[in-house]
């Protein structure tokens, strides 16, 4: 493609769509996107506004893009983060790159979202829909200086990590305290209907309001119940869960997963754990993944003392505006 030629800075107009997917693909091979997965994802979000979608045309086609979102419709209750933008993503087509287009596409979504009333600005750790929770810096060293510049600080880091299945089965000492849990009166297993109330609710309070959205959204969409394992006390009261194939229907991404925490440092989190791997691997699933966990955190070090691998990390960027 030819560098000369007039170009363009607009919003998204329809028609957009799979240009946008396509040149997202040339410009980030490692982590690719098909137009339906980016239409579910960003454009029927529900907070999606097309004034927010900056894309860069030359010659007729699409060559960058930066999209920029802010809360429309609360997550939970009657917040809508007044303060508070993101911008999920932005790439440049290889052709394009290197006469500052990145930078003229993040600063009009970033004025974008000064015109609406953000004052701070995350880069891609938006929930609901979220393509990576942050930054690979790794991967993507210019977007890194390209965001600095900007006035983007990193804030935290989350890892993803992986697991093979291949000739996976339950460690020993995981099935002895299942037996004993079970010898107590615990119970483990797909909940019922009228559960998914109570599991939804602890999902919400105790962890976070995105979780409850995307078991409720999971299951309404057609999710097989069999996908989440519960853990119950005598009197049948839900003390934590772990679950897969919630997020696009994937059958090999884990999560998500808690439990209360009175009730860590009993083992219930590594038997719901090794449940849900079980699970997975009796559907045929060859390894389980998440995108975000502390390293550190109990969670992290669960993860990794189950054979799970660190496959990347990110860092959650911000900036005040």
């Amino acid at each position: 493609m030819s560098w000369s030629g007039v170009l363009m800075i607009r919003s998204f107009a329809v028609g957009d769509g799979p240009e946008l997917a396509a040149a997202w693909t040339a410009a980030a091979p490692a982590d690719p996107i098909g137009y339906p997965r980016f239409r579910d994802l960003f454009l029927l979000d529900r907070n999606f506004d097309p004034a927010g979608l900056k894309v860069a045309v030359r010659n007729g086609r699409v060559v960058g893009a930066a999209y920029a979102v802010r809360r429309l419709i609360p997550l939970a209750g009657a917040d809508l983060e007044p303060e508070t933008g993101w911008i999920p993503f932005f790439f440049v087509h290889p052709d394009a790159r290197g006469h500052g287009l990145g930078r003229e596409l993040l600063t009009a979504a970033m004025d974008w979202l000064r015109e609406v009333g953000r004052s701070e600005i995350f880069f891609s750790s938006y929930t609901p829909s979220y393509f990576l929770p942050g930054l690979d810096r790794a991967r993507y060293p210019a977007a890194d200086r390209l965001l600095a510049g900007l006035g983007f600080e990193a804030g935290y880091d989350a890892v993803a990590m992986d697991r093979s299945l291949v000739g996976y089965s339950m460690p020993a000492e995981v099935g002895k305290r299942l037996d004993e849990l079970v010898g107590e009166g615990y119970s483990f297993g797909t909940p019922t209907g009228d559960e998914l109330t109570a599991l939804i609710r602890l999902a919400g309070n105790e962890f976070t309001p995105d979780w409850a959205r995307a078991i409720r959204e999971a299951v309404v969409a057609g999710m097989p119940l069999e996908r989440i394992v519960v853990a119950r006390d005598p009197v049948r009261r839900i003390l934590g869960w772990a679950q897969h194939a919630t997020y696009e229907g994937v059958i090999e991404r884990f999560g998500p997963f808690g439990v209360l925490p009175e009730c860590r440092g009993t083992g219930l989190g590594k038997l719901l754990l090794h449940l849900t791997l079980t699970q997975m691997a009796a559907t045929g699933a060859h390894s389980a993944w998440f995108l975000w966990t502390g390293e550190q955190s109990a969670a992290g070090r669960l993860y990794l003392g189950a054979g799970f691998t660190i496959t990347r990390t990110f860092t959650i960027l911000r900036a005040n505006v």
